[in-house]
């Protein structure tokens, strides 16, 4: 009873106090009070070592927080003490005449605290009847005021306590109670509260640790891709010297030949023009001669032009073959691209993550294997139990480990299938019934269709082309920046993505296997790729 009582009411007027309402320590504008002890005041109480230190340097301590300073520890014990209604001093016995004796009880009665001697007959001179407490220093303040009789009952109407007498007058048509009935239906109001402080710390301390983990993998992703980056950037640049080498080699063989043919060609120029000479000075001698028969005997063919081949008609090549050069530098765009796509693959892989599927949602339809990595559409519906996590129309099943930051990436095996949703779903996705697997309602996937109709699942859907029909087929989702895409593992093509979204709830991965298509090419079981990472 002491503990749910006022302390020092003015006399005359019965102090009011709520029982719902605990003292405020701060003020609106979240300063501390002034007239309040701060929480590290109460390290004063628990730990007085560092008040004790604390007051050998100096005659003043003062508050960490709240800046409030004390002369004694004494001083701040007792302020706290009272402030809170929690004073532990010791009572004494008002009767003793001597050497006064530590108080056993103390009457609201009489008013009066006994020592364990005096008690006893106390007891026996009142038959027993008076009601006693823990003994208390101000015992006043548990005593009516106006009516001199213990504050018994609380008066719920008016917050406050009161006497017996008191519900004969101001209240008596008032709604009042023993204190031990307030008290306990406090005490269980405080359980509650205890309880939501409790599950409040937990709820912190595991959003600590989840924030944590999502840091610790950022850091090792972070590594990876930039791990991953410098084995990329020294591959590209071994294939660009390589390719420049080749490049360069061909071209100074290219230079080289032209070179040879240049010397032939002015070999052979020199030679005709030495034979062109000497038919010159032939024909400038015979043109002066006066032996006109020997002039008619000559060989015919000195009358005429020497044959030649056409020279003005022979091009130099100066240039360096434009269509050797088109193919060097297409080689060197297929290396690159090849570089840079298994660079976005090694990417992908360093973030894959290890998820496994959750049999508390699958359908009754769907059969998991006992490691949580492959489902199967099976004929016969099993006799599971319909809780609220289980998809109950259509055949879908989530996976166990849910995403809220960061970035993640999975592959699934989807070969020899022909009818499949495939994509991540937030938590709160509906369950029962009728499904729209569309953003809108928390659902990002894509679909196979009658064995060869891709659709991206937008709300409408989408169809999608594909150069070849997907055996394997990656899902990337990067939380923050709100994109999921799909990729074709194989092929290391990109199918689709959807951008620009919102995410605000943990992300799961999703598969939907629908009965429709040929049972015998559907048989096959999705499979979950495991975790890859580059040796």
């Amino acid at each position: 009873m002491a503990g749910y009582l006022p302390t020092s009411p003015k006399p005359g007027k019965t102090r009011r106090w709520s029982l719902d309402e605990p003292p405020t320590l701060t003020s609106s504008s979240g300063a501390v009070d002034e007239e309040s002890p701060s929480s590290v005041d109460l390290e004063v109480l628990t730990d007085p070592v560092s008040t004790d230190k604390c007051l050998k340097e100096s005659q003043h301590c003062s508050c960490l927080v709240c800046k409030r300073k004390y002369s004694k520890r004494s001083d701040n014990t007792s302020q706290f003490v009272q402030y809170f209604g929690l004073r532990k001093s010791e009572v004494f016995c008002d009767v003793c005449e001597e050497t006064k004796m530590k108080a056993l009880k103390s009457c609201l009665v009489c008013q009066t605290s006994y020592c364990e001697t005096l008690l006893e007959p106390h007891q026996k001179l009142h038959l027993n009847k008076h009601k006693l407490m823990d003994p208390v220093e101000n015992i006043k303040d548990y005593i009516c005021q106006k009516h001199e009789r213990p504050l018994e009952l609380f008066c719920r109407d008016d917050q406050m306590y009161v006497c017996v007498f008191c519900t004969d007058g101001d209240h008596k048509t008032h709604n009042t109670v023993h204190l031990e009935e307030e008290s306990k239906k406090k005490k269980t109001r405080m359980m509650k509260t205890k309880k939501d402080v409790q599950q409040m710390i937990q709820d912190r301390i595991k959003k600590i640790q989840d924030i944590k983990h999502s840091a610790e993998l950022r850091k090792k992703s972070t590594e990876q891709e930039k791990a991953a980056s410098v084995e990329l950037c020294t591959a590209l640049m071994r294939s660009i010297e390589r390719c420049q080498a080749e490049l360069l080699e061909m071209m100074e063989e290219k230079q080289k030949a032209a070179e040879k043919q240049d010397e032939e060609l002015i070999q052979e120029l020199q030679q005709v023009q030495q034979e062109l000479k000497m038919r010159n000075t032939e024909l400038e001698h015979l043109l002066h001669t006066e032996d006109h028969l020997h002039l008619l005997q000559i060989d015919p063919s000195l009358c005429s032009p020497p044959h030649t081949r056409k020279w003005p008609e022979i091009s130099m090549n100066t240039d360096v073959n434009v269509e050797t050069l088109r193919r060097a530098l297409t080689q060197l765009q297929e290396t690159l691209d090849e570089k840079l796509n298994e660079s976005d693959s090694y990417a992908l892989i360093s973030l894959s993550v290890d998820v496994t599927l959750d049999p508390d949602t699958a359908h009754q339809y769907l059969i998991l294997s006992d490691d949580g990595k492959q489902v199967r559409r099976g004929d016969i519906k099993q006799k599971l139990p319909n809780n609220p996590e289980r998809f109950d129309h259509y055949p879908g099943v989530l996976g166990k480990e849910g995403f809220s930051s960061g970035r993640f990436y999975f592959e699934v095996q989807v070969k020899g299938k022909t009818v499949w949703n495939l994509g991540v779903a937030r938590e709160s996705i509906n369950r029962k019934g009728l499904i729209t697997m569309c953003p809108q309602k928390g659902f990002w996937t894509v679909a196979l269709r009658n064995g060869n109709e891709y659709w991206a699942c937008a709300g409408p859907s989408v169809s999608l082309s594909l150069r070849a029909k997907p055996q394997k087929v990656g899902v990337f989702v990067d939380y923050e920046e709100g994109l999921v895409s799909f990729y074709d593992v194989e092929s290391r093509s990109h199918i689709c993505s959807f951008t620009g979204q919102s995410f605000t709830e943990n992300l799961y991965l999703y598969f939907c296997l629908f009965s429709k298509g040929d049972k015998d090419q559907n048989s096959p079981p999705v499979i979950i790729s495991p975790r890859n990472s580059k040796e």
